[in-house]
């Protein structure tokens, strides 16, 4: 490590607020410890009613740095804020894939996705008494074709002064392909930062964070790649939690979230910043 390289400033953002309370305890006690410095909220989750919505607020205004954003959801287990929206499986926004191949096949009409986000960011305008700071996609959603257009549009009007997040790295074209997930977002993001650079919507240069959550895989060492080269106002995307019957129903993605807890409140991972020269305040 190069002594005289200057300290980067990054965003740590804990996506999912909002999707269980075991979740949000989690994303709380990590701002308050300095260990995150962005939470980005689902609106649409069962978790995020006035008492959760203080509690966040109140953590943020003592954190040197912490932006708070929407996490835009588009896709199950959620059920649509506007009852017009269409494609539905049941009452509920297709799953991932099937809302990724309706885009790719041109079935999805961006004046419906446009008018659900409008939706999505007026409930946070709601509850939180002024616009995100950011806005991103729940499993990446603001990516795919036929959202992203919309995606644009809906921040231009709801939320003009936030950035968005694009899921893009930045690194050699021999590590790009070792890792096939983030290797989708390094494709779908192309497109993204086009359009977010012609609508003039400002946007995180380089993204981190993507990897295989069902091997449960060692979140220290993963962390240590994910800031490796990762530029000033870059970021990490992350999902700590603790695991409740909530979690369990909705999400997938339990346990993992508690190995990612326990590492960010270490001082390991305090370690590793210091080590790496990188700043969340």
């Amino acid at each position: 490590m190069n002594d005289a390289a200057p300290s980067r400033r990054i965003w740590l953002c804990a996506d999912d607020y909002g999707l269980a309370e075991g979740v949000n305890r989690a994303i709380r006690d990590l701002i308050s410890r300095g260990r995150l410095n962005a939470t980005s909220v689902m609106v649409v989750g069962p978790a995020i009613g006035r008492a959760e919505v203080t509690a966040l607020q109140e953590v943020a205004a003592k954190s040197p740095r912490c932006a708070i954003g929407l996490h835009a959801t588009l896709t199950a287990p959620f059920r649509p804020l506007t009852m017009h929206f269409r494609p539905v499986d049941g009452g509920l926004f297709l799953p991932f894939p099937k809302l990724l191949r309706a885009g790719l096949l041109r079935r999805i009409d961006p004046g419906l996705i446009e008018d659900e986000l409008l939706a999505q960011l007026a409930a946070f305008k709601e509850l939180f008494g002024r616009a995100p700071d950011f806005v991103d996609g729940h499993q990446h959603a603001q990516l795919f074709p036929g959202v992203r257009d919309a995606f644009m549009r809906a921040v231009q009007e709801a939320a003009p002064g936030a950035w968005v997040r694009q899921g893009g790295r930045l690194k050699p074209l021999g590590q790009l392909l070792g890792a096939p997930k983030a290797l989708v977002l390094d494709v779908l993001s192309a497109q993204f930062r086009k359009r977010a650079t012609n609508a003039r919507i400002p946007f995180n240069p380089a993204f981190a964070g993507a990897y295989d959550f069902s091997t449960a895989p060692d979140f220290g060492a993963l962390m240590g790649q994910f800031l490796e080269g990762l530029p000033e106002g870059g970021l990490v995307m992350c999902h700590p939690g603790f695991v409740d019957e909530t979690l369990r129903s909705l999400d997938p993605l339990t346990t993992q979230r508690e190995a990612e807890h326990a590492y960010l409140a270490s001082d390991l991972f305090a370690a590793l910043l210091a080590a790496n020269k990188v700043t969340l305040g």
